[in-house]
């Protein structure tokens, strides 16, 4: 932590987040290699950071695609066949990786939403077989709605393709490279990883992964990722949306936040409950000559 170098816009944000709505547990600046850390709320080390979690996942499939165990375009049944009901709906059978990474994958809208509901009652014990169980509500590849299901399934597809669950394979590859302190990944009743939320980690530490996208898949020397996937996400828009200051950004839930802005060499990340607001104003900022 960079105690003594002066982060004028750190002191702004704090200044936001208290004047704002919600609560504001934590903020983390990364500019120009220098980072800060402000406390606004006590709370837990490690937040639950929701849907922010599904840019770790992102970054899982790139980490395969890398290695040359994954393509985006191939089938998810074709990945997973051995593990499918025996009444799986044909129109399955053209969802790709990709379809799965855009939410276009035929899910409806909020599938597989754990921070929702209970999804026992609804899924039983295994999310896979319900999820190939049922209808798609559309042709993959022919509508984009948001939903859990399609980064569940992602997660399966990463453990069928590394033989690995995919927070085991992360802990090895990402977070203790990147120096998380801990983490912690709500887990399917089989004992699957998520994939789309449930992912908790420090704020300092989330910020890392920020730094890492900025840095084009470099972190303290070490290529975690390559820059060709990175570039693919930012394309893409796997879940790092385009700001209209130039920013990439993913939300989550309950107002939670990662998001970098190149030009500036800047980094932004905080966990709230109910937090709104920092964005727009991290933009203006960016947008400043």
């Amino acid at each position: 932590m960079d105690k003594n170098v002066k982060m004028p816009l750190l002191n702004r944000l704090v200044e936001k987040a208290k004047n704002g709505s919600g609560t504001y547990y934590k903020i983390t600046l990364v500019e120009n290699g220098y980072t800060q850390t402000a406390v606004i709320t006590p709370a837990n080390g490690a937040q639950n950071s929701y849907s922010v979690a599904k840019v770790f996942t992102v970054t899982a499939i790139g980490m395969l695609v890398d290695r040359g165990l994954l393509r985006t375009d191939e089938r998810v049944c074709d990945i997973l066949r051995s593990q499918l009901p025996s009444d799986t709906d044909p129109a399955w059978e053209t969802m790709t990786v990709h379809h799965l990474l855009k939410h276009s994958a035929g899910f409806a809208g909020g599938c597989l939403d754990i921070d929702a509901e209970n999804q026992v009652p609804i899924a039983g014990e295994d999310y896979l077989g319900y999820l190939f169980g049922s209808k798609p509500q559309y042709i993959p590849g022919t509508e984009s709605r948001y939903s859990d299901a399609a980064y569940y399934l992602l997660s399966r597809v990463f453990t069928a393709k590394s033989g690995e669950k995919m927070d085991d394979y992360l802990l090895t590859h990402l977070f203790y490279p990147l120096g998380f302190r801990e983490m912690a990944w709500s887990k399917c009743p089989m004992g699957y990883p998520m994939g789309a939320t449930g992912l908790y980690v420090y704020t300092e530490d989330l910020a890392k992964l920020g730094v890492l996208y900025l840095n084009r898949g470099l972190y303290h020397g070490k290529q975690l990722v390559s820059a060709e996937w990175v570039e693919t996400v930012l394309r893409e828009g796997y879940e790092f949306a385009k700001t209209p200051g130039g920013g990439y950004g993913k939300g989550g839930m309950y107002g939670q936040m990662l998001i970098f802005y190149p030009k500036q060499d800047r980094v932004v990340a905080y966990h709230s409950f109910g937090g709104d607001g920092l964005v727009s104003y991290l933009d203006a900022v960016a947008k400043q000559p």
